[in-house]
């Protein structure tokens, strides 16, 4: 349940970074001329960096212990539990995420800022209308968000920007996993934050280093979007999917040797002799049904059972914080 209690500040700017110390200290500093009207926090996540990157935070930490924090993870973790972590320890009305390559101009802030507190959108999206990017990483992208699209039906451009504003309600209540951080919007949609609005943002050229994101991650990415929907919709109820597939194998299967056992009662009126009913392929395809049937129905109050188990905590993979 999300924190209903007083904030400590009105902004919260996450930056989960991986191998990214030539672009943080310009981040950071730009960062802070944008944001001096607020009273704020920069939290950056180090998922697992092997250069200096964390000495940049730890630097900008003795210098504003209340405005720069850090976590850092002991491995690389991926983007999803990176920005599970910021959201649990960031305590602003409004939080921003943005990556740390400095293609996210922290310029977008203050309107995304607004967009939330003063139009009471729940969520926004940044839109890199205009991306500098090669066809090979954009024409994938547009794919990937015209399915998403379509199969969540929330009507954004760009479900995997980076640059993204929520209400503090919005980041206490989802949960990531995998790679699922693409689609926050589908899950705080699914999880009742219906008003969500779209930014048309600045994508600047990379500066520093490469990017750390694979072709891979297009295919991930629609396995991920059929996860969602699935939990969205079954994730507490899970015996409501696989028990209704199970029932229904199991009725078929039945029906099917029903019909098998009717036919060699025919025949044995008919004084036809000899035909096994083992001797059908019909037979064995009732009986599959049927253990299929089971075992779907097994599937799901297994699943009952899981889901009321406490989910793994990345926390555990924290080497080290920053501030409170």
């Amino acid at each position: 349940m999300a924190d209903k209690q007083q904030s400590l500040y009105e902004l919260s700017i996450i930056i989960p970074f991986y191998n990214e110390v030539e672009s943080l200290p310009e981040l950071f500093s730009w960062i802070e001329r944008v944001c001096s009207d607020y009273k704020y926090e920069v939290i950056g996540i180090d998922d697992g960096s092997s250069d200096d990157s964390w000495h940049i935070v730890e630097a900008y930490h003795e210098k504003s212990p209340q405005v720069f924090k850090g976590i850092r993870f002991r491995r690389n973790l991926g983007k999803s539990a990176a920005l599970n972590a910021g959201f649990k320890k960031a305590q602003g009305e409004v939080v921003v995420t943005m990556d740390a390559d400095l293609q996210d101009s922290p310029e977008e802030i203050p309107e995304l800022y607004r967009m939330i507190s003063q139009d009471g959108y729940d969520l926004v999206s940044g839109w890199k209308k205009k991306r500098n990017d090669p066809k090979n990483k954009t024409i994938p992208s547009k794919l990937f968000n015209a399915t998403t699209r379509k199969v969540s039906g929330i009507k954004l451009h760009d479900f995997n920007c980076g640059l993204k504003a929520y209400k503090k309600d919005v980041v206490k209540s989802v949960r990531l996993q995998g790679d699922m951080h693409r689609y926050i919007p589908v899950i705080a949609e699914r999880a009742g934050f219906t008003k969500i609005g779209e930014k048309v943002v600045e994508h600047r050229a990379r500066e520093f280093g490469v990017s750390k994101f694979g072709a891979e991650r297009f295919m991930n990415g629609f396995f991920d979007l059929l996860t969602v929907s699935f939990i969205s919709k079954f994730a507490k109820r899970p015996m409501h999917f696989f028990g209704t597939l199970g029932i229904l194998s199991f009725l078929l299967g039945t029906l099917s040797a029903l019909i098998l056992i009717i036919q060699k009662f025919i025949e044995l009126s008919n004084e036809v002799y000899g035909n096994l009913i083992t001797n059908s392929a019909w037979f064995y395809f009732a009986l599959t049904l049927m253990i299929i049937g089971v075992q779907l129905f097994l599937a799901g109050y297994l699943g009952e059972m899981i889901s009321r188990q406490n989910r793994h905590d990345d926390s555990e993979h924290i080497a080290e914080q920053l501030g409170g």
